[in-house]
């Protein structure tokens, strides 16, 4: 009877798994590529908050039942959050590997939820003097299947293709407005909002506070009810800012030079798409 009883609470314990995402241009109060950037005395203030924001997600999948969280610095060059002011048993993932899972590197199918944290609005967006998708230096803009692209948007519809939710996102107004379009059940956290070089943040103790337990709450209802069905096929397009970069890069096996700035490429696994931004950028 015992023994039963033991194997019962066995099979009712839940070993949670969390992937938080972490950039840095949607953090509270960064304004200028001065503060995003390590070679500037401004980046510091920041780099903390981003880490700061890092945590209370950690802390918040914690207080939610959390057993493992695997944090990815995926700012820049990938070295930004300071690892020892994450909670254990949080593990951190620095630079870049090279994988087309770009900034949610070595997710798979054994987590059950991810969050991405200090994310931004899209190129050609607004909302946010820092927004870009993925390279402000090369690309004017990217569209997925005609529709504007964000990191977020690449990212999630990756997490979709392990089978794993994204509850929760925090970054500014603009980018939360996107997320809610495109799966009303992940929770999100506006950090700030936008006017063309300025912008209006909250207080970063109270960005800090909210995603805490933005995070909580995402992280203690069903999970299931967060995950993207991904669209039957992709027609990726990127506009680049200068034509030579679009020529070169139409040479892409299955991509083609759309425009003098624009490259498309098509497909029907979006794995490839991952992979075709590997290169195309």
């Amino acid at each position: 009877m015992l023994l039963t009883s033991c194997y019962q609470l066995i099979g009712e314990f839940h070993y949670m798994r969390v992937y938080i995402s972490c950039d840095i241009e949607g953090v509270a109060g960064i304004a200028h590529w001065d503060e995003a950037r390590k070679s500037h005395q401004d980046y510091a203030e920041f780099r903390r908050q981003m880490t700061s924001e890092a945590r209370a997600a950690c802390e918040g999948a914690l207080a939610a039942g959390a057993s493992a969280i695997t944090v990815r610095d995926a700012h820049g060059t990938g070295r930004n959050i300071i690892g020892r002011e994450l909670p254990p048993p949080a593990h951190l993932i620095r630079g870049w590997s090279g994988h087309p899972y770009l900034m949610i590197q070595e997710i798979d199918q054994s987590y059950d939820a991810a969050a991405f944290i200090g994310f931004h609005s899209s190129a050609g967006a607004g909302g946010n003097p820092l927004s870009h998708t993925i390279s402000s230096r090369m690309l004017h803009a990217i569209h997925l299947n005609g529709e504007p692209c964000s990191e977020y948007r690449i990212h999630a519809y990756a997490a979709g293709l392990v089978g794993v939710p994204v509850v929760f996102v925090s970054g500014d107004q603009t980018l939360c407005a996107e997320v809610s379009a495109l799966q009303a059940n992940t929770r999100t956290y506006s950090t700030k909002r936008g006017e063309g070089a300025s912008q209006t943040s909250v207080h970063p103790d109270e960005a800090i506070s909210g995603i805490r337990d933005g995070m909580r709450m995402a992280l203690s209802g069903d999970l299931s009810r967060a995950r993207l069905q991904l669209p039957d096929s992709f027609s990726l397009e990127l506009t680049y800012k200068e034509h030579t970069d679009a020529y070169a890069r139409s040479f892409y096996p299955g991509a083609e030079l759309l425009a003098p700035h624009t490259v498309r490429f098509k497909s029907g696994e979006y794995f490839e798409v991952l992979r075709a931004l590997q290169f195309l950028i």
